[in-house]
């Protein structure tokens, strides 16, 4: 086990980022409330962005608190999967964004964008159009060249596939339609390793895994994370993963709801609570490979 949080126990859809001030590794992460009473899924909303931090290379982690400043609107609205990428001396964040505690799966999500010099300080950008009300789980990745950012996020009102906007600054966003459809899915994680581009796609049953030598065409490769670990609370699958690559390997952030069964959220905390794992993916014959009981022991490098 990674990182569990210390408030509520729910962590969940991590993103990694290195703090160029602190010096430090961050985990920032849905707080969903797994302790919360009350009806439907209004635990997982009304959620913060909780912030664990390691000063020795991920290692171990400290939880430091929820991000501030990102509401515009009064009351409690709910924050969910961050997107952070460093860019020409800034921070760009793409968040999830509902309006207030929900209990059902339904209403409008949108996709905001902030950015800030220093992972705490933050000013709102915009909320981007994507051509949907629907929109959640950003991820950005450069575009070879000059060519700019290409974003990949869930398009909840399209068959909840993985949907694309390309921008030249990651302030004004153009959608450019679908990317991934082969089945729903959500989470889409996007990096580089072994001269291929390789997506990972939260499939519910385990992380898809495509391959792309373009960014445009993706070849489906199977699954990972889709056999349940042996170590601390890696049982189940893993969920909405996050990566950083250093060398050959990449090391993929995802969480774990170790005590559910095939029942699902039964209600009991028991059920919702989750735990943050990390474990070492490789590219083995062509094909991203990942044995998630190979003990691994974080030694995250400063991001130049």
């Amino acid at each position: 086990m990674l990182f569990r949080d210390p408030l509520h126990d729910g962590a969940a859809d991590p993103v990694a980022v290195w703090n160029r001030q602190t010096r430090e590794w961050w985990l920032v992460y849905t707080n969903r409330r797994a302790d919360a009473p009350g009806p439907g899924v209004a635990w997982v909303h009304g959620t913060d962005l909780g912030v664990a931090a390691s000063a020795d290379g991920g290692r171990t982690w400290t939880y430091r608190g929820a991000l501030t400043g990102l509401e515009t609107d009064w009351g409690r609205n709910t924050f969910w999967a961050p997107e952070i990428i460093w860019h020409d001396g800034i921070y760009h964040m793409y968040v999830s964004y509902l309006r207030g505690v929900p209990e059902s799966w339904t209403g409008c999500a949108w996709i905001r964008h902030y950015t800030s010099p220093d992972l705490l300080s933050w000013t709102y950008r915009s909320t981007l159009d994507l051509g949907s009300e629907r929109v959640i789980d950003a991820c950005v990745f450069p575009l070879p060249g000059d060519a700019g950012f290409r974003m990949w996020f869930k398009d909840e009102t399209h068959g909840s596939y993985t949907y694309a906007a390309d921008s030249p600054d990651l302030y004004a966003w153009t959608p450019i339609g679908p990317a991934v459809t082969h089945r729903p899915h959500e989470g889409p994680n996007v990096f580089e390793l072994g001269g291929h581009y390789w997506m990972l796609v939260d499939e519910w049953r385990g992380q898809g895994v495509l391959r792309s030598d373009d960014l445009e065409h993706w070849e489906r490769q199977g699954l990972v994370l889709d056999t349940p670990g042996t170590r601390t609370d890696d049982g189940g699958i893993g969920y909405h993963a996050d990566v950083v690559v250093q060398g050959g390997t990449a090391y993929v952030f995802y969480f774990t709801h170790p005590d559910r069964d095939d029942a699902g959220d039964d209600g009991t905390y028991r059920s919702r609570r989750s735990s943050l794992q990390v474990a070492a993916m490789r590219i083995v014959d062509d094909r991203l490979c990942c044995d998630r009981d190979e003990p691994v022991e974080l030694d995250l490098t400063p991001e130049p």
